[in-house]
């Protein structure tokens, strides 16, 4: 039974629902391409804006702390613990959202190397079924890439440069207790038993915070060196976010 309309363009009591037609002419269905295509691309671009917010938030973290742990004479060393411990939360919110902005990059590239790309340069090597992942993803929208992929790969593109950052202002710190003397030199320790000692953290004693960062740091660089196969165009060296 076909469905009724009131004037108002409302389906009546007991009135069957009926779907959209679908395009009918190949005019129709390029310009639902369109339309479909610019709306991915808000989607991915909406995605890509929350992305650089957590990456300004993170330098704006480490710039802040950076300051506040190398111009203050008393500030304590823990000051730059904090930052790392900051920026790996950033990282975790930032690894989040790029799986969501994977997602819809992922339909926006299909449909400029599927269909865009063929128009305007033919190649008989193209495949014709380019839509069907598209289509398949519009039905059962799912995550293309683990959450730990995700988190080594925005590690690999900026946080590893911050990490860096703060490594080096850690060991500055450590050995260097007090960088800004009042009347005199800036005074550097001596000994190694004498940094492992600047390294305490309240009871926790220095040779352990030493080593938990040690293997934190161990652990950051295995995961920005480590490259998941067949990684396609994210691969290093070809256009990536």
């Amino acid at each position: 039974m076909a469905a009724e309309f009131s004037p108002l363009g409302l389906l009546k009591d007991n009135a069957e629902p009926k779907s959209p037609p679908l395009p009918a002419t190949s005019s129709e269905t390029i310009t639902a391409l369109i339309h479909y295509y610019r709306g991915e691309m808000a989607r991915m671009a909406g995605w890509r804006d929350r992305i650089d917010r957590t990456s300004n938030w993170a330098i704006t973290v480490v710039a802040a702390l950076l300051s506040v742990s190398l111009s203050t004479p008393s500030s304590h060393h823990g000051v730059l613990l904090f930052a790392m411990l900051l920026i790996t939360l950033l990282l975790f919110i930032e690894a989040r959202r790029y799986r969501f902005f994977d997602v819809y990059r992922a339909r926006v590239r299909q449909i400029e190397r599927g269909y865009f790309a063929q128009m305007l340069c033919p190649q008989a090597t193209s495949t014709a079924t380019w839509a069907a992942p598209i289509a398949d993803s519009l039905r059962r929208p799912a995550f293309l890439m683990s959450y730990h992929q995700a988190v080594c790969r925005r590690l690999r593109r900026n946080y590893c440069w911050m990490y860096l950052i703060l490594a080096l202002a850690w060991a500055l710190k450590i050995s260097s207790p007090v960088l800004q003397a009042e009347g005199g030199a800036p005074r550097a320790v001596s000994s190694l038993r004498e940094v492992v000692a600047n390294a305490a953290l309240g009871p926790v004693p220095g040779w352990l915070v030493i080593a938990v960062v040690a293997v934190f740091y161990a652990v950051m660089a295995y995961a920005a060196v480590h490259r998941e196969p067949g990684e396609g165009e994210l691969a290093h060296g070809e256009v990536h976010v």
